[in-house]
């Protein structure tokens, strides 16, 4: 038995043809919600410790500023 797969915008059966969506209308919304930045992964980032502890006088001079992207 299978388990019948529905569309992860409106939850309607999804068109084997348009697999995972019912329509190009869904389709298109997710599309859309990709190009927005709606379908992110919010990132914490840990804390450094060479900014928070300066008692040891911080990072070695030689190595430079350090670039966060």
């Amino acid at each position: 038995m299978t388990a019948s797969k529905t569309c992860p915008i409106c939850g309607k059966p999804s068109d084997p043809k348009r697999s995972p969506f019912c329509s190009p209308r869904c389709a298109d919304v997710d599309l859309n919600r990709w190009l927005k930045g709606a379908y992110a992964i919010p990132v914490v980032e840990p804390e450094d410790p060479d900014e928070s502890d300066d008692s040891e006088g911080g990072a070695d001079p030689g190595a430079g500023p350090r670039i966060r992207h």
